[in-house]
């Protein structure tokens, strides 16, 4: 089937890719929402999101492009909408399959090779048009997906490496290049839907997918960042112990040798420039993310808020827990590592010294990142946590928030979650650490009048004493929980409802696309942030 699939309209057959004349015959939508990782194949979080956008624009046709690593079973969580006319599968790590026998002249191989790297090295659209250009050159004698695995790549390797690493071990960067730009190719390959405007909810490969539409159709390109995409994968390489650190470097902070790691954090940061230079709107949840966006060269003209709403009338038949009932703090959440679930099942076993009778609830999905799961189990194991911290899964958190004192979120980043806002609106107080707007949901932005007071209490990362004192002291205190649980619910009701957020997106489409469909976006126009 090669590298995409598609699901047209909403059966759940699935069929290959015809390529672009077969593309042509489907039907347009107003928007193609371009997402990584997620939906419909991953619930809560983004994927929630994005299923409350469809359904908030009723009168408004979508199709969905998914960016998935790898071919496999993949069972949807949620079920299209009638305004989503179609769902493309695009699999970033099986591109490059098939071998070919191909070379090339030195001149093709360089000019490739030096568009990639003034790419990968200072990312902008315009080097990214450049990139395409190239490949489109490369492209006019074989498919890339065929010419991934022939001499040609090879000799593009080693003159990229040449430029790049020289120092370095070229058995690790032949396959962090090929992991990297197999990637690029892919979206480079695939073939675009058809939308009157391309929207993207994330930088890195669905950014460049985006980027990409706006060059070749002359459409406008929206961006919403609910977290920095940038920052997430920033910890994660750092974190990763798949990535060979291959140049040793030891204290030497003024080294500027490239290594392995640099060149992914790079790579990603260059994906990033060009999807904000291709973008006609960047809006992202909070003030505070765009200080990053302008870093990575956002026009700051550009730059929108629109914060994350809610249905606040969801949670309004909601009783908090009394002081009478048992004990009861929990985490509500994917269970991955970005979460940091460890931290929290260490906050359970110190605060368990305290309170005896604690419940520590996990509600969340299980099944995204099994190893990880496994490991908090271990932890539990080990802290003699059985009985006290429970892992229910995927579950209505509805019928779990009248048993619950405290809600604690132990994150190593977020964006605006959800569960914050849900929280507050059912009258319940928060514990979080302080990653993206959370210390600006439970105690206020600077411009708020009149003043409503702290919904809850802000810790640092990977700080299990801190939050367990912060639980504490909640947990003793009936009257600061109500208090706190008022004002975050008033907070919630005023700034961070479905409707605004609703409206606010409405105005977005009608302004960029108009009455003719005909807006042009900025990397049409030879633009660039």
């Amino acid at each position: 089937m090669g590298i995409a699939e598609t699901i047209r309209g909403r059966s759940s057959g699935i069929r290959s890719r015809r390529g672009v004349d077969a593309r042509s015959r489907l039907p347009q939508a107003d928007v193609c929402l371009i997402v990584e990782g997620c939906y419909p194949f991953v619930p809560g979080g983004v994927s929630a999101w994005i299923d409350w956008l469809f359904r908030s624009e009723p009168d408004a046709t979508f199709s969905v492009v998914t960016l998935w690593p790898k071919r496999g079973p993949l069972q949807p969580r949620y079920q299209l909408p009638a305004n989503v006319v179609g769902l493309d599968l695009l699999y970033l790590q099986d591109f490059g399959a098939a071998p070919a026998r191909h070379r090339s002249a030195g001149t093709q191989v360089q000019r490739l090779g030096d568009a990639l790297v003034d790419f990968l090295e200072q990312g902008s659209i315009e080097r990214f048009h450049s990139v395409t250009e190239q490949l489109k050159a490369v492209r006019s004698t074989a498919p890339l997906e065929r010419l991934f695995n022939s001499p040609l790549a090879w000799e593009v390797i080693r003159h990229m490496y040449e430029r790049m690493m020289p120092h370095g071990s070229f058995l690790h960067f032949f396959w962090a290049w090929r992991a990297l730009l197999g990637g690029l190719f892919a979206t480079v390959e695939f073939a675009l839907p058809r939308a009157s405007l391309y929207h993207t909810i994330s930088t890195g490969y669905a950014g460049l997918l985006a980027a990409r539409a706006g060059l070749e159709t002359g459409r406008p390109v929206v961006l919403t960042e609910h977290g920095i995409y940038t920052n997430e994968r920033r910890i994660e390489i750092l974190m990763a112990d798949w990535v060979a650190d291959t140049v040793d470097k030891g204290h030497n902070l003024a080294d500027a040798r490239f290594d392995i790691r640099d060149m992914w954090m790079r790579a990603f940061e260059a994906y990033a420039r060009a999807c904000y230079g291709g973008c006609a709107r960047i809006t992202t949840l909070y003030d505070d993310n765009q200080r990053a966006q302008r870093f990575l060269g956002a026009d700051p003209a550009r730059l929108q808020v629109i914060a994350n709403g809610i249905d606040v009338s969801r949670f309004a038949e909601v009783t908090p827990a009394g002081q009478g009932d048992r004990p009861t703090m929990a985490l509500i959440g994917r269970v991955v590592p970005i979460k940091d679930v460890k931290t929290y099942i260490t906050t359970a076993s110190l605060l368990r010294e305290r309170v005896p009778e604690l419940r520590a609830w996990v509600l969340g999905p299980l099944d995204e990142d099994p190893g990880y799961v496994g490991e908090c189990r271990a932890l539990v194991d080990e802290l003699g946590l059985a009985g006290c911290v429970e892992f229910a899964g995927a579950v209505n958190v509805v019928d779990y928030l009248s048993q619950i004192h405290v809600v604690v979120l132990s994150s190593l980043s977020e964006s605006q979650p959800l569960v914050v806002l849900e929280a507050g609106a059912a009258g319940l107080p928060f514990v979080a650490t302080n990653v993206g707007s959370c210390r600006e949901i439970l105690e206020g932005r600077p411009d708020e009048h009149p003043p409503l007071g702290a919904g809850g209490l802000v810790t640092n990362v990977v700080a299990p004493a801190e939050i367990a004192d912060a639980v504490a002291v909640l947990l003793a205190d009936a009257t600061m929980r109500a208090r706190f649980g008022q004002s975050l619910k008033a907070r919630v009701k005023r700034y961070y409802t479905s409707e605004q957020a609703a409206a606010a997106y409405g105005k977005l489409y009608r302004d960029l696309i108009g009455n003719s469909g005909r807006a042009q976006s900025p990397s049409a126009a030879g633009g660039e942030a």
